[in-house]
C-alpha cells in the first residue's frame, strides 16, 4: 500500500512545454506507445483508458497490468482510470502503483457507449458532489502525480468554470482539457478560447487537447491560450512526425511524395510491433485500419483508403511493399 501524501512532481520538466501522446481506446497499446517513444519521444504518454470493474478484487484486466508496466525508454506514462464506484477505483489506483504507476488520471470525458449511460468518464461531469468525493478519496491515495483528462462539460461548455475549484480544491496537479462538451462528441471546432479562460481562471497548469492537427495549430493554440502543453491525440495518430514538427526539428508541412514515404514507413514499423503484440491475422487487420481511419491528409487519403479495402494481411502488406528509398524520421539525433 502506498504512502498517504501528496506530491505534486509533474510527469513532465519544470519550465518545459510538454507535448503528449493522448490516451485513445483501441489506439495507444503498448506497441504503439514503444513505436512513438523510439522515434519521437513524446515529452508524456498516457494508456487507453482502463476499465474498472465495479469489484473491489481483480477490477482490472490482466492485460491492462501489462499495460500499465510497459512505459520505457524513460518516458512517463500516465495511467488513466475509467469506472463508476470510488471503492473499486481507489483499488484499482493502488494496483496499479503497486505494479509501479506513477502518474494517475481519470477519464472525465469519455463520451461513448456505456461509459456515458453509467456515471463514469463524461457522465460523472453530471455529478460535481460526487465527483468531489472521489477525486478528494483518490487524492489520499494516490502518491505521485494526479490528473484529470475532462470535456468543457456534459451540455454546457461554460460548466468547467465551475468545476474549476473543484479540481483546486481536491489536489488534482494538472488537468488535460478538451473544450467540447460530451453530447458533442467530435462535432464542431474545438474552442480554444475557452481553453484560454479556463487558463487564465485556474492556477493549475492546463494541457490543451482537440483539433490540432498541425504543427502551425499547435503553436497557434499554445500562444493563444497560455497553456501549460498540448496533448495530441487523432492528429498524431495520424502523423506521429507532428511531435517533431512542433518542436521545429522537421519541416512543419511535407512534400506530397514525402508524406507517402512517411505514412509507409509508419505503417510498415507498426505493423511489425503489431504482430509481436496481438494474436492471429484478423486483430492485426483490424489494428492497422483503425490506425488508417485517423489519416485524413488529401495527399494519402488515396493509398489509406486503398489499404482498408485489404481483405488479408498479405495483402495489406503488398499495398506497403513499394516504400521509396526514403527514411522517416531522419531528422532524430542518435
Amino acid at each position: 500500500m502506498p504512502e498517504k501524501h501528496h506530491n505534486p512532481k509533474l510527469p513532465w520538466a519544470p519550465g518545459s512545454l510538454p507535448l503528449m501522446l493522448a490516451p485513445m481506446q483501441g489506439l495507444t497499446n503498448r506497441a504503439l506507445r514503444g513505436l512513438f517513444i523510439e522515434r519521437v519521444r513524446p515529452d508524456v504518454v498516457f494508456t487507453e483508458f482502463v476499465r474498472v470493474k465495479a469489484s473491489v478484487r481483480k477490477n482490472i484486466t490482466a492485460n491492462d497490468r501489462q499495460e500499465v508496466v510497459s512505459a520505457g525508454g524513460g518516458v512517463p506514462l500516465v495511467v488513466q482510470l475509467i469506472g463508476a464506484d470510488p471503492e473499486a477505483l481507489l483499488a484499482a489506483a493502488n494496483t496499479v502503483q503497486e505494479l509501479g504507476a506513477e502518474h494517475l488520471n481519470i477519464n472525465l470525458g469519455c463520451p461513448y457507449g456505456r461509459m456515458t449511460s453509467q456515471t463514469a468518464g463524461g457522465a460523472l461531469l453530471r455529478e460535481p458532489l460526487a465527483l468531489a468525493r472521489m477525486l478528494d478519496l483518490l487524492r489520499r491515495e494516490i502518491v505521485g502525480s494526479f490528473s484529470v483528462k475532462v470535456r468543457s462539460g456534459f451540455d454546457d461548455p461554460a460548466q468547467i468554470f465551475s468545476l474549476l475549484p473543484l479540481f483546486a480544491d481536491s489536489g488534482i496537479d494538472f488537468l488535460v482539457l478538451h473544450p467540447r462538451t460530451v453530447q458533442q462528441l467530435y462535432r464542431g471546432p474545438a474552442d480554444h478560447g475557452l481553453t484560454a479562460e479556463v487558463v487564465r481562471q485556474t492556477p493549475l497548469p492546463v494541457i490543451a487537447n482537440g483539433d490540432i492537427f498541425s504543427a502551425a495549430t499547435g503553436q497557434r493554440v499554445l500562444a493563444e491560450t497560455g497553456a501549460a502543453g498540448l496533448m495530441l491525440g487523432r492528429g498524431a495518430i495520424a502523423d506521429p512526425l507532428l511531435f517533431e514538427r512542433l518542436r521545429g526539428r522537421y519541416p512543419s508541412e511535407s512534400a506530397p511524395a514525402t508524406m507517402d514515404a512517411e505514412l509507409r514507413e509508419y505503417l510498415q514499423e507498426l505493423l511489425t510491433r503489431y504482430q509481436a503484440l496481438f494474436c492471429g491475422e484478423h486483430q492485426i487487420l483490424c489494428k492497422m485500419k483503425e490506425v488508417l481511419c485517423h489519416v485524413h491528409a488529401p495527399e494519402v487519403l488515396p493509398l489509406a483508403r486503398q489499404l482498408k479495402r485489404g481483405k488479408s494481411l498479405i495483402q495489406f502488406q503488398a499495398e506497403l511493399s513499394s516504400l521509396p528509398d526514403f527514411m522517416l524520421f531522419e531528422c532524430k539525433k542518435s
